[in-house]
């Protein structure tokens, strides 16, 4: 098929564009990261000669399924072999596993670099909390809503605080760090700060003292 024997398919296009407020042909190109050649292929119907990764981002850009744009500007006359259609499925479907990977990964990496920023304040603000609520004449007892949605944002990337602060428990010390005095697996301690985990993962272990000398939680002594 020649070049001038394709149809044009800029009309639909820019209808595609007009649902996701793209004004223009060179803004698609920009948001979806293409050359505006390919933008013209497209346009054209020359869908067979696009990379199936072009086709992906434009497909992304313009919110719909690459099978969706192949039926709107694959021209009839253009057809593929069971051996080419088979091929364009299974690099779709790579290309899909890819992209949801890299997704899971700057996902992982946006936690983990949000966690490091608050690596402190995690550490220190069970304790906080804690001495407030044991006076509620502290104005900082009032603050304690405010960190409510904090802590619910930590809680659906799926920390787990390792106890509470003022409990006590055996002591695990793959998980608590003894912050005075001596103590053997199992021996009673008291939470001072809370630790922190991520699925198998330890963050911060928790921090005690032996429940007979753990006088004040959270004070240094």
């Amino acid at each position: 098929m020649t070049e001038s024997s394709y149809p044009n398919y800029s009309e639909q296009l820019r209808q595609l564009m007009a649902k996701v407020g793209i004004p223009s042909f060179r803004q698609l190109s920009l948001r979806a990261d293409v050359s505006e050649l390919q933008v013209r292929r497209l346009r054209k119907g020359q869908v067979s000669q696009m990379q199936l990764k072009t086709l992906l981002k434009l497909a992304e850009a313009l919110q719909v399924s690459v099978n969706q744009l192949l039926v709107m500007f694959l021209p009839d006359s253009v057809s593929t072999s069971q051996e080419e259609d088979s091929t364009l499925k299974q690099e779709y479907q790579r290309l899909e596993q890819q992209l949801e990977q890299q997704r899971e990964t700057l996902m992982q990496e946006f936690q983990q670099s949000s966690l490091q920023v608050l690596e402190s304040w995690l550490v220190q603000w069970p304790t906080a909390a804690y001495a407030a609520q044991q006076n509620e004449q502290l104005p900082a007892v009032r603050l304690l809503p405010l960190v409510k949605p904090v802590e619910q944002l930590l809680e659906k990337w799926g920390v787990e605080a390792i106890a509470s602060v003022g409990d006590e428990l055996p002591y695990d010390p793959q998980q608590h760090q003894l912050m005075s005095g001596t103590a053997q697996p199992g021996d009673r301690v008291r939470v001072r700060y809370t630790g922190y985990r991520i699925g198998d993962k330890l963050l911060h272990r928790a921090k005690v003292s032996p429940a007979n000398i753990a006088k004040g939680v959270g004070s240094r002594e």
